[in-house]
């Protein structure tokens, strides 16, 4: 029988799924009352009157099959409504992020679909001081509260920085699997309904169908290999599911290009980790990446050290090898404990809405160049999301339309961080390309004001107050550090890679 709309004994007596396992229970059957707002509840109001009609028929079978007594059953309303549904397909930071805004709006079903629970994204794990407070996230989930930092050029010039940082103030370095882990659970304690399953296809509404639902193809990774494929319809998407986003193709959102970012995570002797216990380093050079940088960042008994390139992919294994040979004596003879390598995206995708499905995070592509930074806007991202959602839904009394999501979250998204994603891409075009550029980029990190000016704008995600002074000397000295960096650098090996180059765009 088809699901959820048959009245036989087999469907009354049915098997209930949990997330822990299957368990399987007898149901009583149902009254003639129970049944309409039963499948009422999971079918268009436009059905209600023939499960209405069905109900009869279907209690006298009821009466059949169980001769115990029954009280007599109550008249159902017929106009009794269902819920519209939310998915959110992916459980990182901007699933787990826009699941909590819905979940608590009563009169809309959430669900959250992620295909693996403990999931743990190759990443730096840096979140920003202000994400603390903003996103309400308890220290526990915090490894280690980063002070200082370490930039070292190609020719192992090192710059020490942080002596602007206040305090209090501190950069945030957590294990994504722990994090990601944390926010997801309290999206389900607010109502969210988790499914731990692979989209493997979704179906959009027919063009012009403005009332019609999405069908989301899933295999469940909870019930083993041989699980069936299942279905659910809903009425809005939020896609969350990173940058091999199906969410994207089913809405033809385009492609982006992507950095493989490669990280090993590193267990070395508490001799050695208490050298980055408050510390994390950052390496460039044309050896551990030709347009990104390396790093070496403290987590909870472990360090993650890795590198990301988009215009030599093919040879992220090299420069992995690089970085670790920078770090040297400070890694030597740590144990590798975990091997992660993932695609980034490098900018946003052509489109990030259309009709009722949107992307956010890292299927969005708000990922920021120079920095490579994409926890906090991916968090941000699904949060605005959310409460587009619920408010284009106006309590779960209508669907949204496009042109409203368009104004509640993709305009004022674009509105706060777009000028940010500009700025940054400027920045690494600029000293991101060659060493001679690199080594100035190092130099100019000497500056307070060039400190001070780069922690505040990370830390809180604002736009600092220039100062016509200093920024007057930072010209001069940006000449400076650019000619000193031509007269001290290496060129840069060059690098072929002829059939990986025409996939970019």
């Amino acid at each position: 029988c088809p699901p959820r709309t048959c009245f036989c004994q087999a469907c009354l007596t049915q098997a209930h799924r949990r997330s822990s396992g299957v368990e399987t229970r007898v149901i009583e059957p149902y009254t003639a009352a129970q049944l309409v707002v039963k499948h009422a509840a999971n079918a268009r109001p436009t059905m209600v009157k023939l499960y209405a009609l069905l109900a009869a028929p279907a209690a006298a079978l009821v009466a059949k099959t169980n001769p115990l007594p029954r009280a007599a059953p109550r008249a159902a309303p017929a106009d009794v409504e269902m819920k519209y549904r939310v998915a959110v397909i992916g459980g990182g930071p901007s699933g787990a992020c826009a699941a909590e805004i819905c979940a608590q709006e009563p009169n809309i079903e959430t669900y959250i679909i992620e295909r693996k629970m403990d999931n743990a994204k190759p990443c730096g794990g840096a979140i920003p001081l202000c994400m603390v407070d903003e996103f309400d996230l308890p220290s526990e989930i915090i490894d280690r509260k980063v002070r200082k930092m370490k930039m070292i050029s190609p020719s192992n010039v090192e710059v020490d920085i942080g002596s602007t940082l206040k305090d209090d103030e501190y950069i945030g370095m957590c294990r994504r699997e722990v994090m990601d882990g944390y926010l997801r659970d309290r999206a389900v304690k607010l109502g969210a309904e988790p499914i731990n399953a692979l989209v493997t296809s979704i179906d959009c509404p027919a063009p012009g169908d403005d009332n019609g639902r999405y069908t989301i193809h899933y295999s469940r990774n909870d019930l083993g290999r041989k699980a069936p494929d299942e279905t659910l319809d809903v009425d809005v998407i939020i896609g969350a599911d990173g940058a091999n986003s199906r969410v994207a193709k089913a809405i033809d959102a385009g492609e982006y290009n992507f950095a493989i970012a490669f990280q090993e995570r590193i267990k070395i002797d508490d001799e050695k980790m208490a050298f980055y216990d408050e510390l994390a380093e950052m390496y460039v050079g044309d050896d551990v990446s030709p347009d990104f940088y390396g790093w070496v960042f403290p987590k909870y008994d472990h360090v993650g050290v890795g590198t990301g390139t988009v215009v030599n992919r093919p040879g992220i294994k090299m420069y992995q090898d690089a970085i670790r040979e920078r770090a040297g004596d400070k890694i030597a003879g740590g144990k590798v404990i975990k091997v992660e390598a993932h695609p980034i995206p490098e900018h946003y995708r052509p489109r990030r809405l259309k009709h009722r499905a949107m992307l956010v995070g890292d299927a969005a592509g708000y990922v920021t160049k120079c920095s490579g930074e994409g926890i906090y806007f991916a968090a941000k991202s699904g949060r605005m999301a959310g409460e587009a959602v619920v408010k284009a839904m106006a309590g779960g009394t209508k669907l949204p339309t496009e042109a409203e999501l368009e104004d509640l979250y993709i305009k004022p998204y674009d509105k706060l961080y777009f000028p940010t994603y500009t700025v940054l891409d400027i920045l690494q075009k600029v000293f991101y390309t060659n060493n001679a550029a690199r080594e100035a980029f190092v130099d100019m990190c000497r500056s307070e004001y060039v400190q001070d000016v780069t922690f505040q704008s990370y830390l809180y995600k604002r736009l600092v107050t220039p100062n016509p002074v200093e920024d007057i000397k930072l010209l001069f000295g940006t000449v400076g550090s650019l000619l000193r960096g031509r007269a001290i650098a290496t060129p840069d090996k060059p690098f072929s890679n002829p059939v990986e180059s025409l996939k970019r765009l």
